[in-house]
């Protein structure tokens, strides 16, 4: 960047500027006073001759009123004007453009000053001069009165002022020239060195704060041209000390994004461990419910409800070892985990070697009750491949049921996501009076799949607590 082309230059400069011109300009005020005491004065060296003239008149003995006779007077004269008076000030006589002195400004004490508009100045020990200017300062008055009894008179005298005007015009605008000169001068100095040794620190250092933004936005480390040559000032110090802080924040960041990172994985396993749990819609609800009291409860009209029970499983856990039994069930119900995300079907529940599974719930499902028997028709497919340690196939019982149902959370410990209502004891008693690997429906079942699956009609079925209930089993399709 140009001198000219910095803000914080121009304000220095103009400073800098208008403070030179300030400090002159007090400089000047005196200095152009005792120019101007000094021209005027040249003036008083000719109207001195006068005066020696009308002395030496005056000692000769001539008449008063004759004594201005001897001075002559031309057009191009710096004297304009003559003018005689005694000593009460009264007019004695005049010549041209005479000045007028009133008698009691001639017989006034004066205090000698240059600036006002009248002063007396002692010129020799017999002779007092009264100054005045007028005319706007183009004529220059001098009375000159004389302490001596040998010439009881004062004598006036008018100047031509115009060319100490002049002068002093010139002498302004010379001076005001120089001042202007001078104070340039000095402005584009300073203007140089401050681009030096102030702006292009600064510019490097504004630089190295968007390259540091930047950098420590992706990750990198910037490099500094601030911190390429540091100046031995404070702006250098500053440049150390903005390294140092950004050093600290990349490490701060650093850190906090190890953190964040950290957080975010055990974030994770959380909501994958909460959602092996509960369904994701009731996890959300429990998520944004924290902390607040109330159970997360969802009627749904129609639901199709599946209870599945491995056969003999009493005998089986007598013949295995705890190890090798649990291994087997977890290999089990693995297999029917992934049959019922397959389908989209939501398992509620294992209890001991049952297995209960929901379709319709949380999420509604038309075809709820195809779903399940898809499922169920895989499960067995599944226990007629796998064989127990013992030898033994694994044998199956299956119920199923359609109806409503009341799903939801209770309890502010060990959230289970659980059903509710007459349908799940349906479901469960379809199970329990169920025949060995076959499936069993409720009726209200198989009105949802008659058009689908063939079913054989059981007949009815005596459900304790219930009563009687009809029955069908699902056609084998081998």
């Amino acid at each position: 960047m140009k001198p000219f082309q910095s803000r914080l230059s121009k304000q220095i400069a103009a400073w800098v500027f208008f403070g030179i011109v300030t400090i002159e300009g007090i400089i000047f005020v005196p200095a152009y006073g005792r120019r101007w005491s000094t021209e005027l004065r040249k003036l008083e060296a000719v109207s001195q001759e006068v005066l020696f003239t009308v002395k030496t008149d005056l000692m000769n003995e001539m008449a008063e009123q004759s004594l201005l006779d001897g001075v002559q007077i031309r057009e191009d004269s710096i004297i304009k004007g003559l003018a005689l008076y005694d000593t009460a000030g009264q007019l004695i006589d005049s010549r041209g453009d005479a000045p007028r002195f009133s008698p009691e400004v001639l017989s006034a004490t004066i205090t000698p000053s240059l600036w006002q508009q009248m002063s007396l100045l002692e010129t020799d020990e017999t002779t007092t001069a009264i100054r005045q200017l007028r005319a706007e300062g183009q004529r220059y008055d001098v009375a000159w009165q004389s302490n001596s009894d040998r010439m009881p008179y004062t004598l006036a005298i008018r100047h031509d002022a115009t060319a100490v005007q002049r002068t002093m015009r010139r002498y302004v605008l010379g001076i005001a020239g120089l001042v202007i000169i001078i104070s340039a001068f000095v402005t584009l100095v300073t203007l140089l060195v401050l681009q030096q040794i102030v702006i292009q620190p600064l510019l490097r250092l504004r630089n190295d704060l968007a390259v540091a933004g930047e950098a420590i936005a992706q990750g990198q480390t910037p490099a500094f041209a601030s911190l390429q040559k540091i100046p031995r000032n404070e702006l250098g110090e500053v440049s150390v000390v903005f390294g140092e802080m950004v050093g600290r924040i990349r490490q701060e960041i650093r850190e906090r994004q190890e953190a964040e990172a950290d957080l975010r994985q055990e974030q994770a396993k959380s909501d994958r461990l909460l959602l092996n749990i509960l369904p994701a819609s009731i996890a959300a609800q429990l998520k944004d419910t924290e902390g607040k009291q109330g159970a997360i409860a969802q009627r749904f009209d129609t639901a199709t409800i599946l209870f599945a029970d491995i056969v003999k499983f009493t005998e089986i856990a007598a013949q295995t070892g705890p190890t090798e039994l649990v291994c087997q069930l977890n290999d089990i119900f693995s297999a029917f985990d992934a049959i019922a995300e397959r389908h989209q079907l939501e398992k509620i529940k294992t209890i001991g070697d049952a297995y209960m599974v929901v379709g319709g719930v949380p999420k509604p499902q038309s075809n709820h009750a195809q779903a399940v028997m898809a499922m169920a028709i895989e499960m067995m497919d599944f226990a007629r491949s796998y064989t127990l340690g013992n030898g033994h196939r694994l044998c199956l019982r299956i119920g199923i049921h359609t109806g409503p149902v009341v799903a939801g959370v209770i309890g502010t410990k060990k959230f289970s996501y659980d059903l509710w209502g007459d349908a799940v004891n349906i479901a469960s008693r379809m199970e329990s009076h169920g025949l060995v690997n076959r499936i069993q429906t409720s009726e209200e079942t198989y009105h949802q799949l008659k058009e689908t699956y063939a079913f054989e009609d059981r007949g009815y079925l005596l459900i304790k607590g219930r009563g009687e209930l009809r029955a069908f089993l699902l056609k084998p399709s081998h």
